[in-house]
Order: C-alpha cells, then structure tokens, then sequence
C-alpha cells in the first residue's frame, strides 16, 4: 500500500494516478473533510479511485505504507513532518510535491544576520531535519491537477540523491498517458518548482491588463533568466531550469488559469487586493510566500530581480500593476542570457 498525505488537488490527483496500479491510503487532517470524501468518494472536485482508502490516523499511514508521497501546503510542511517523525522509520521514502519554500525558525534573523540560505530550507531539507527519513525525493513539472484528472498526456520529474527512489517514483506514476523522468539534482529540481511560481503570478497579471502574448513571451523568458540567478545563490544547477521541471512547468503555469498563481496575478490585475483573493481562494497560491522570501534573499546577496521586486511591491499595495508594467518596459537589461 502507498500512501499519499494530503487531498488537496494535486494530492488527490496523485492518489488517483498511484492507484491505477496500487492499492493508496490517503490521509486527511480535517475528520469533517475526510468524512464527506469518504461518503462522496470525491476529493478536491475529484472523484477518487475504489483503490483508495481514506484515513485521519497519521500514525496508520506511516505503520501500513512504506513510501509516502506528502502534497500539503509548505506552511503546514514543517508541522506535518514533526507529527509524522515518531512513526517514521529510516526504511521509509518519501517523494514529496510541495512547491514552496520554508524558514528555519531555529536561526534568528535580525539586521545583522539578515535572510539567507542559512535561513530557508527545500521541502526535501525539512523532511531531512525533522525525520530520521535518508531516501527522500521530490515530484515536479508542468502537473495541473485538473488535467492529470481528465487524463490529459502529461510529464513530472522524480528527482533524488537515490536512484531507488527515482525508480520506485517511475514504477509507481508512469503509465501510457503520463511520462515519468529522473533526476539527481533534487534541490535545483525543487527550486525550479517553487521559483517558477512567481513568474506565474506575473504572467496573470499580464493577461489580466489584457497586455498581449508578446508581454507575455516576454515576462516569461526574463523570468526564465530571474529564475536561474536565484536559483543558483539557492544551490540549484542551470540544467535542471532547462528542463521539464523548469522551462516546461514554467510555460504551463504562465499559460493556464488553472494556475492558482496565475489566477492571483489575474485578479491583481483586475483590481482585486491580495486579501480578498487570498480569502476565496479554496487551496493556497504558493507564490506569494515565494515572492516575499525571495525579494528578502535578493536584497541579502544583492541581486537584480526586477519582476520578484515588482511583484512585492504589488502584493503591498505599494505599485499597481500599470505602474510595474511601466517600469518593467524602461528597466535597463543587459545581455539577454548572462549566465553561462
């Protein structure tokens, strides 16, 4: 049995895939959420497969499933994997698919020891620090939930530091319909999944204005080039942006409104303040936390990251989305691509 903790969309749609060839046992904290999955047997606007069983017991699912696919919210990451932690053992493994970033409450930040990459963790760095967990590795790439649920031709990545885990995540996920690749690089893997979300936020601001497919290429490709300085003061490697996990995740959530980031920057655009559109919202839009915590590491390793910073000021109240295009458009590039 595999199990899968967490029924939000992306979670479930995992589940789902999971259970064409294994039996799943998905975990859902809320008794009242999983007791209504449970008597629809229909989770995030999904239906779910008769392979699935539900459960509220985190301790069940660490006894009965070896391998543990944990999709929740990166705010809630940290507090799942220390309720996980007494029921884990080093032979379990987890592959995660969480596109955010955590801060290490551990370490003060003050002025003199500002935000930096001592301060900030992966998914993967939490699952490490808070279990006794080795084999850990991540899922990422162009995965809108909804089309995986339509079984729509897809792609992820399974990227580790163990080629066990890359496989398990391969026989577990790939079929004829959905192409599973690996990779060593889990940190670069990561932090293209969670920095390709700020450029999302940008793009649906963009189709918001009504500003056009040119604007669009446009932000898309600089963000590109924004990702890849970030993601190399983060420790993450130039190939892995370049790939499925990068480029191709990038496109589909600067494209698609089925993006929760694109739609935050949609509604930006429209007018909306970033509490009305937090507050309807059924799942959290990962890029905002993203945005706030890499314009902080920015100003800590002194970096130009024009669009992050736009974006920040945006999601302030501090420029309106007109005012940032203005800016954007006058902002004095240098060489299209400088990092190679």
């Amino acid at each position: 049995m595999i199990g899968v903790v967490g029924a939000g969309s992306f979670g479930t749609a995992i589940a789902n895939l999971i259970a064409e060839k294994s039996e799943v046992l998905l975990y859902v904290r809320d008794p009242e959420k999983a007791q209504s999955i449970i008597k629809n047997r229909v989770s995030s606007n999904q239906k779910l497969s008769d392979k699935i069983t539900v459960t509220i017991d985190i301790e069940e699912i660490a006894t009965k499933c070896n391998v543990l696919f944990p999709i929740v919210p990166s705010a809630n990451f940290r507090k799942l994997m220390t309720q996980l932690a007494p029921f884990l053992k080093p032979y379990h493994m987890l592959i995660h698919g969480t596109k955010g970033l955590d801060i290490n409450s551990s370490i003060e930040i003050t002025k003199e020891n500002p935000l930096s990459r001592n301060h900030v963790r992966t998914m993967s760095e939490v699952i490490l620090e808070e279990t006794c967990v080795v084999r850990v590795g991540c899922l990422a790439g162009p995965n809108l939930a909804s089309e995986i649920d339509k079984k729509y031709p897809a792609a992820t990545v399974v990227a580790s530091a163990f080629e066990e885990v890359i496989d398990t995540g391969q026989k577990l996920l790939k079929n004829d319909r959905f192409l599973v690749y690996g990779s060593s690089d889990l940190i670069g893997i990561e932090l293209c999944g969670v920095l390709k979300n700020i450029i999302a936020i940008g793009a649906g601001a963009i189709s918001g204005k009504g500003l056009g497919e040119n604007a669009k290429a446009l932000l898309i490709s600089r963000g590109m080039v924004e990702m890849i300085h970030i993601g190399r003061v983060l420790g993450g490697n130039i190939n892995a942006f370049l790939g499925l996990a990068g480029v191709g995740d990038l496109v589909a959530t600067c494209t698609s409104n089925l993006s929760r980031n694109y739609t935050v920057g949609y509604r930006l655009a429209q007018g909306e303040n970033l509490k009305e559109i937090s507050e309807s919202m059924e799942e959290v839009a990962e890029g905002v936390n993203t945005i706030n915590i890499v314009k902080a590491l920015a100003d800590t390793y002194k970096i130009r990251v024009p669009i992050t910073e736009s974006l920040y000021k945006i999601l302030r109240g501090d420029m309106t989305v007109d005012e940032s295009h203005q800016y954007f458009m006058k902002f004095p590039f240098s060489p299209e691509i400088d990092f190679i």
